[in-house]
Parts: C-alpha cells; sequence; structure tokens
C-alpha cells in the first residue's frame, strides 16, 4: 500500500475514529484503525470493536492499492501532532512507514486478517436534520447514567411513531426529554411505535460528528438485530443496541403544579455557581421561592455559607426546595434558552425546567425533570 492523503483530513478522520475505540481492548487488534485503501480512489480509516463501528472516507490519491492495520491510539495521536504539509502512508513489511514533511515515523502493523469484519449498515428507516440530531442528543444525553452497572440508565431511550421522535434519558435522579419531528422511510409507515435503547456515550460522539448545520443525518435500524446505523457528512456509524429495560418514566412526569418560578437563566446560572462554592460535593442548594423573589443558600456553620437574593416572575404558592446544583446548572445549559421556567408540586417531588421564548412562551418539545435533595430536619 502506498498512499498520499492531506494532513487535516487524515487527522479528523482517525480522530474521530479513535474515539469510538476501546480504552482497553481485550484483544490486541480490536484497539487498532483499519487503513482501507484496496478501492481505486478512495480510502477509509475504520474501527471496530464488536459493539461500536466508525467508518469515514477520505480523499486521498493511490498509487498502490492495500490494507493495513495499526495501533489507534498511537495513529491518533501522530496525525494531530504532524506539521500542515501532505502526509505519505507506504507499508514496508511488517511496518508502515508515515512521512510528513521533514518527520518520519515507523510503526509496527497489526495481523489485518485477525480483524473482525465491519458491519453492514441496517435497513434505513429515515433522515432528520443535523441540526436538530445535535441539538436533541446533547439535551438529553447529560441526563444519562454512567454506571455500567446499571446498563438500563447508560442509554438514549429512542421512540419512533410516525413522524414523531422522542429522546429521553434517566439517571434516577434527573430525566431529559426531547420529542421533534422527523422524516420516517415508508417502511417505518407499518412499524407502528418502534423504542430502542442507544448507549448515549456512541450517540453523543455520533452527533458531534453529524449533527452540523445544513447536514442531513440518516437513520438505520434492525431492532429485531439490535443494531442501529447512523450516517452523514461522509462518516457512518453503527452500534449495538442495549438489551436492557427502561424504567417507565411517563409517571414520573407530574400532570399538575402548585407554583411556577420564570427567571432569566443567565444571572440565576451565576448565583447557583456563586453560592455553590460552599456547598461540599454532593450536598445541596436551597432554593426559597416566595413573592417578589427568590433566595438561594448553601453550606452551614460548620463550613462556610453563602446566600443570594434574584428577582423572578412567581406565582402560586410558596416553596423551599433543595437540588444538587451540578444537575441543575446542566439541565439550565441543556435548555438554549434564555429564560426558564420552574415548576413544582411539593418540595419532595420531582420539579420540571423548561425554556421560554421571548414571548414569555414555555418552549414545547423539551422538558428537564429533576429530583430534589431532602432538606435536613
Amino acid at each position: 500500500m502506498k498512499i498520499r492523503v492531506e494532513r487535516d483530513g487524515l487527522a479528523d478522520a482517525v480522530a474521530w475514529v479513535a474515539r469510538s475505540l476501546p480504552s482497553r481492548p481485550p484483544v490486541p487488534v480490536l484497539g487498532g484503525i483499519l487503513v482501507d485503501a484496496s478501492e481505486s480512489e478512495a480510502l477509509t480509516i475504520s474501527g471496530f470493536d464488536y459493539e461500536v463501528s466508525a467508518t469515514v472516507g477520505v480523499p486521498a490519491t493511490i498509487a498502490d492499492g492495500g490494507r493495513t492495520l495499526v495501533s489507534g491510539r498511537l495513529l491518533a495521536e501522530i496525525t494531530r501532532a504532524l506539521p500542515a504539509q501532505p502526509v505519505e502512508i507506504f507499508v514496508d513489511g511488517s511496518r508502515v512507514v508515515i512521512t510528513c514533511g521533514n518527520a518520519k515515523f515507523s510503526l509496527p502493523t497489526m495481523p489485518v486478517e485477525d480483524y473482525p469484519q465491519l458491519p453492514a449498515m441496517p435497513p434505513h428507516a429515515g433522515q432528520l436534520a443535523g441540526e436538530v440530531f445535535g441539538q436533541a442528543v446533547g439535551q438529553v444525553a447529560v441526563a444519562a447514567g454512567r454506571d455500567d452497572t446499571l446498563p438500563m440508565l447508560t442509554g438514549v431511550r429512542l421512540e419512533i411513531s410516525g413522524d414523531k421522535l422522542t429522546m429521553v434519558a434517566t439517571d434516577r435522579f434527573r430525566l431529559a426529554l426531547r420529542e421533534f419531528t422527523w422524516q420516517p422511510d415508508e417502511s417505518m409507515a407499518g412499524a407502528g411505535e418502534v423504542a430502542v435503547l442507544v448507549p448515549a456515550r456512541t450517540l453523543a460522539e455520533a452527533a458531534k460528528a453529524l449533527g452540523t448545520a445544513g447536514s442531513t443525518v440518516e437513520l438505520a435500524l434492525a431492532s429485531g438485530d439490535g443494531l442501529l446505523g447512523l450516517s452523514g457528512s461522509g462518516r457512518r456509524t453503527t452500534t449495538r443496541l442495549l438489551d436492557a429495560e427502561f424504567p417507565r418514566y411517563r409517571q414520573l412526569l407530574p400532570n399538575e403544579q402548585t407554583s411556577t418560578a420564570v427567571m432569566d437563566v443567565a444571572p440565576f446560572v451565576e448565583a447557583i455557581k456563586r453560592v455553590s462554592l460552599v456547598a461540599e460535593r454532593g450536598t445541596q442548594v436551597r432554593l426559597e421561592f416566595a413573592d417578589g423573589g427568590l433566595r438561594l443558600s448553601a453550606g452551614g456553620e460548620d463550613e462556610g455559607s453563602a446566600e443570594e437574593e434574584l428577582a423572578v416572575e412567581f406565582t402560586g404558592e410558596p416553596v423551599t426546595i433543595a437540588f444538587n446544583p451540578g444537575y441543575l446548572l446542566e439541565g439550565l445549559g441543556a435548555l438554549h434558552a434564555d429564560r426558564a421556567q420552574l415548576s413544582f408540586t411539593t418540595p419532595n417531588r420531582p420539579a420540571l425546567v423548561k425554556g421560554v421564548d421571548g414571548e414569555g412562551e414555555v418552549v414545547a418539545g423539551y422538558l428537564y425533570l429533576l429530583m430534589p435533595v431532602r432538606l435536613p430536619g
């Protein structure tokens, strides 16, 4: 194999594929990146660990075709550090040589014959705007769990019903839900309601690469085979679906409220950050809502204490409630709105956080549910 490729395109492709590789592969070849120049004018960079696959095409001049497998971590570090000049790659026996400007690297290859066959894309299910996809995944994945011993909480649930697509995630302490329209294929018309559970980390990585303004994301699905595919902008990825039962979350959503508060997000965020400076890790920030304003406080006599007051639009019964400040800040950041509405039932019941538009209307399609922290006494 002997090829010539632009440095930026190669580095971007390798970096994206490398992010999908396991940090501790069970066998060395699964930590490798496959460089495939077997087609006449197409260079593909791929990775696959039996759970997630990632493939991207890169324009290249191919003098001699072929395939080689090298350490993904090392290749990503090298391509990121190369000077801004064309890169030449060729295989010399059991080593691959990379030259760029005055820099030259020689890496050992892995046995390409031991590398698993990349999975084919599942049947096409529909498409959606890349910007909508990227924003929706970001808004929902923030609430996904990170404890692998509870796999049902580490995923994002995708619910498809006609032209409506719902994404939801929860880690038991908060829940995020986003609904939007998409363009399903005709083949989905008779499928009824379809629900699958996608690993949140994989979905978030795909959204960063595919969820750009002006792009289109193609969604492919074989729920019976437990496989989801996403493609766009010359990149494609597949992931095994999680075989776990997602919690029955709709019963958690409150259908009534006793009080609501509307405030500007930016000063609210800054006040939370200041007050929580004295809150030890895992402790709460207390919010006291009443007519005319909000009082934030944290800490106590044994450690530092802080309090701050904000003007808010408040209606209903006064309420004192406490939250994990990190979870509250992440929810406010996911709104993508200048103003927020918090609605409550009781201090021990979940609160809802929603965006408010410039005309004072609640933004439909996204909500962030947050469990309160029990107040002492």
